[in-house]
Formats: structure tokens, C-alpha cells, sequence
């Protein structure tokens, strides 16, 4: 068991030094904004990274059970109880852990990275996109892929935090200008379908000068994302397990 002025230095220090620090004891944790909710006390492990995100962990599920991203956190002892607190201001969030005990703290240092590859053909990387969308953006779900326009067919279309939909166009290779028109083509299709507000993102390892322009041009985001591709044919491409073949077509989704 670590005493509770520990466990504020080390999460102190973590913050300053944008460590990763892990916490485990017995907590309960309060969250409101664009809800609220609460969990009842039970032993948890709260992850606080470098990138000021934090997020409470069960010992079962891949998700976490709350999180949170790009806030500030602050700790403190109140009323025999240690408080970690999160806050954040667009969208108004805040996220309160009250610690009973800490059983075990630890800080540790760790790269910055965005070097991360996914091995695999261009179409078992848009299927492994489509079973986890956090490493674009947290909390993104996927709705639909293949989608078929009048002009194109869109890689995903998703839904984030906001409710917005969100069209993610894949590039194995450097994004160029027509990446980009193409990608606000699909946007404004999913826009008039129904009047409402969508969002684009652009996922490829690099992108040119001229069409990170034009994408900040039409307020469209870029998210970098390195592939590795396999041949169709390669004994060792990518196999996925558990991937639902069955997906809703938009319409079906606009419909609920």
C-alpha cells in the first residue's frame, strides 16, 4: 500500500515530466459534461499519460471504463481520501477519482511517438480501422465502410464524441491535392443526406504542402499514419478475428 503524499509526488512529477503513470487501489469516480455518470468503489487502475489524457480501467473490457483527453489534472488529499481531478474546458468535462487506498503507483518515463505501422493488405487495414477507430481519434465509432456515392466510394464513415459524422478517407501513400478534394466531395454527399454537420479526416503517412493547404482551407483534418502492405497473395497478410462482415448502410443508421 502507498501513502497518499507518494502518490501526489509521483503524479506531480509525472505531469510535469509528461511521464505515464499508472495508479491501482479502491476508488469511486464521478464524471460530468456532455453526461454523468459515477462508479461505485471498487479496486481500479487509473492510466494518466503525457499527452494529458486519463482513463479508469476494470479488470475485464479492452476500453477503458471513463476517459478523458487533452485536460488538466490536479491531486490533493481531502478528507482522508486522495482526489485526482481532471478538467476540461471545450467541451466543458470534469472527471473526479477519489482514492480510499492506493495499493500501487508507478511512474514511468516514456518516448513520444507516432511511429506506429499496421502490416497488413490496404483492405485488412481499413478492416482493422474499422474494429478500433481510437488510434485516430478517441472515442470515434465506426459506422459503415465501402460506402458508394454518386462519385467515389468512402473508405469509412464514422461517429464521434459530438455526434458528428465523420469521414475517414485511407492513403497508403503521400495525400495529395486530389486526396483532399475528394475527401470534401464525400463529406458534403454525407452532409446533404439528411442536414447534418460532418467532419473529415484524412489518414496517410505524409501529405503534400499544397494539400495540407487546401485541407486547412476547407477545415478538414489530417491524422499521419505509417502502412507497411503485404501482397494479396502473401502468406503472411494480416488475419482478423471476431470482425462483424455485416454493417449497416448509412441510411440504415440515419434511420434509427
Amino acid at each position: 500500500m502507498t501513502g497518499f503524499s507518494n502518490a501526489k509526488a509521483e503524479i506531480e512529477k509525472g505531469i510535469l515530466n509528461r511521464d505515464m503513470v499508472v495508479i491501482v487501489g479502491e476508488c469511486i469516480a464521478e464524471y460530468s459534461g456532455r453526461a454523468t455518470s459515477k462508479l461505485a468503489r471498487g479496486k481500479r487502475m487509473v492510466l494518466i499519460k503525457g499527452d494529458g489524457s486519463i482513463s479508469i480501467h476494470q479488470n475485464r473490457l479492452v476500453r477503458p471504463t471513463n476517459y478523458m483527453v487533452n485536460t488538466k489534472i490536479g491531486c490533493r488529499e481531502e478528507n482522508a481520501t486522495f482526489v485526482i481531478r481532471a478538467n476540461r474546458q471545450k467541451p466543458a468535462e470534469k472527471l473526479a477519482v477519489t482514492f480510499y487506498t492506493v495499493l500501487e503507483i508507478k511512474r514511468f518515463e516514456m518516448e513520444q511517438s507516432d511511429d506506429l505501422r499496421l502490416s497488413g493488405s490496404e483492405r485488412d487495414l481499413n478492416e482493422i480501422l474499422m474494429q478500433d477507430l481510437s488510434m485516430i481519434e478517441p472515442g470515434l465509432k465506426p459506422i459503415n465502410q465501402q460506402q458508394h456515392f454518386r462519385r467515389g466510394i468512402c473508405d469509412i464513415i464514422a461517429e464521434d464524441r459530438d455526434g458528428n459524422f465523420v469521414i475517414v478517407e485511407l492513403k497508403r501513400r503521400e495525400a495529395d491535392f486530389a486526396a483532399v478534394t475528394q475527401l470534401q466531395r464525400y463529406m458534403k454527399e454525407v452532409e446533404k443526406l439528411k442536414s447534418i454537420k460532418a467532419r473529415g479526416i484524412l489518414l496517410a503517412p505524409s501529405i503534400r504542402k499544397n494539400a495540407l493547404e487546401l485541407l486547412e482551407q476547407y477545415g478538414l483534418e489530417f491524422a499521419k499514419l505509417d502502412f507497411e502492405l503485404t501482397p494479396h497473395d502473401s502468406a503472411s497478410k494480416a488475419k482478423i478475428i471476431g470482425l462483424e462482415t455485416k454493417q449497416q448502410t448509412l441510411a440504415q443508421h440515419l434511420a434509427k
